[in-house]
């Protein structure tokens, strides 16, 4: 089977090469022939796993073909199936800079939202680089609701890479874009997140400031957002780190989007040592004894925060 599909493959290719000769009586190659054959033994090549002929097919069609910006994506992709990602990246960027050209940027940014999918098993910073292109792309197209998904894909991945500066940006800019759109509920919750980077960069100005801005949001005061962040600033501001534990140890925090979770479970308490402030005071069973259990299963994977 792989082997008629390869055949298949250069008969198409040998066609293309015949589209594009000259003679006597055809003055013009016939460059959309010639295009429409590569395409079809790149498929051929594809078929029959031969992907990097099957992506010099592509780019071939792509060059007597200009109109078609497709080709060159899928020359990115069979660089995927060789595991070729940042090769793929170069192709997939390319073709949409070339929809983008065309005045197709939907089609580019959900191109570079595929690739940005593609390369964050294996490259987080190009990824990041990714999703904001593509949430760029979105945003100057006023679709808002694509591009604040993108960006908490990106904001997500900053925290994951500790660059909590640039994560703190970035969750500013998304909630003023969920604000926009009138999403408060969402609003609420980049609120959460933004004090929870704030407190990990060690900056309880920038934290406190978020929840008052946040006053002015349509349910927010009063809310359980707003009273867990409240509650847990007013313990971190006091080095109360009991207080603090609770927080970021109930449902509202522990079942975030896991890379904000993992923020919250792993705060520390300015002087608190690693160790639950009021412990101590309650040594007996009971009640106090779950807690204590918790703690010993959070300290495993989340050595020396909170919990």
């Amino acid at each position: 089977m792989a082997a008629q599909k390869i055949n298949e493959a250069h008969e198409h290719i040998a066609k293309a090469e015949k589209c594009l000769k000259t003679s006597l009586t055809k003055w013009k190659p016939d460059f959309d022939s010639a295009a429409s054959e590569y395409a079809k033994a790149a498929v051929c090549f594809k078929n029959a796993k031969q992907y990097e002929q099957a992506k010099d097919a592509y780019l071939k069609e792509a060059e007597y073909h200009t109109e078609n910006k497709t080709a060159i994506e899928q020359a990115g992709m069979m660089m995927k199936e060789q595991k070729k990602m940042p090769e793929a990246i170069q192709y997939i960027e390319k073709a949409c800079m070339m929809y983008m050209e065309n005045g197709t940027p939907d089609t580019a940014a959900m191109a570079l939202d595929r690739a940005g999918k593609l390369i964050e098993p294996i490259n987080l910073e190009k990824a990041v680089d990714l999703y904001q292109k593509a949430a760029g792309v979105f945003e100057n197209e006023d679709r808002l609701r694509q591009a604040v998904e993108l960006l908490g894909k990106a904001s997500r991945l900053l925290v994951r890479l500790k660059r909590l500066d640039e994560a703190a940006v970035a969750l500013q800019k998304e909630k003023n874009m969920y604000k926009e759109i009138e999403n408060f509920p969402m609003c609420f919750k980049k609120t959460t997140a933004q004090v929870l980077v704030h407190l990990h960069r060690g900056d309880f100005v920038a934290a406190d400031k978020c929840v008052r801005e946040s006053y002015s949001l349509p349910g927010y005061s009063g809310s359980e957002d707003c009273v867990a962040m409240e509650t847990l600033l007013q313990g971190y501001d006091e080095q109360d780190e009991d207080q603090a534990y609770r927080v970021c140890n109930s449902p509202l925090l522990k079942y975030m989007d896991n890379d904000y979770a993992k923020l919250a479970i792993s705060l520390k308490v300015p002087g608190g040592g690693g160790k639950k402030k009021k412990a101590a005071a309650a040594p007996q069973g009971g009640a106090g004894g779950a807690p204590s259990a918790a703690k010993d299963e959070e300290d495993d994977e989340y050595e020396g925060g909170l919990c």
